[in-house]
């Protein structure tokens, strides 16, 4: 035991002196400012990218299934950036959440750029029977509600010029 002692000691004894960094004077300096330099400029702005990017996806997923109320998202997320992200929880609820009471005042539970998006495939051809029948009840239950906008009531006229053609030809569509 005692030799394991004195040969600990003598180990310590001869060891080559310890630096705390494997740079040293000029160089040390040079990469302490570096670090400080991406540390004060480039950390903040990367995070606050990240905080804009994450507070944006109530919005883009409003935009992406087509909800009726997508730009009061969109100032709801703007509202929560301003306020440190405390109503961003809200906005993320609200744009997956379809809202009944809108469904029974309107006729629909979609922004109207997804009835412009679906006339555009009809008129191209590209919907099929059940997909064109679902439009049209659903411009249908607008108009009802009083609520078909002009460039709506124009596809609803759309809609029923492109049935009128199938009628035509062999009595049956």
């Amino acid at each position: 035991m005692r030799v394991s002692i004195l040969l600990a000691a003598l180990l310590a004894v001869c060891a080559p002196e310890a630096h705390a960094s494997f740079l040293s004077g000029d160089t040390l300096d040079a990469v302490a400012d570096w670090i400080a330099i991406v540390v004060l400029i480039a950390v903040p702005v990367v995070v606050i990218v990240v905080f804009w990017l994450v507070h944006v996806l109530p919005e883009r997923f409003a935009e992406k299934y087509h909800h009726p109320q997508a730009k009061a998202i969109q100032v709801l997320c703007l509202l929560s950036l301003v306020f440190g992200g405390l109503l961003w929880p809200i906005a993320w609820l609200w744009a997956f959440t379809r809202p009944v009471t809108y469904k029974m005042a309107y006729g629909t539970d979609k922004h109207e750029t997804w009835h412009e998006a679906m006339g555009d495939k009809a008129r191209a051809g590209e919907l099929l029977g059940h997909e064109l029948d679902h439009l049209r009840t659903e411009l249908d239950q607008m108009a009802a509600k009083g609520s078909l906008t002009p460039s709506l009531r124009q596809l609803r006229t759309d809609l029923d010029a492109l049935a009128a053609p199938a009628t035509d030809r062999g009595g049956h569509p």
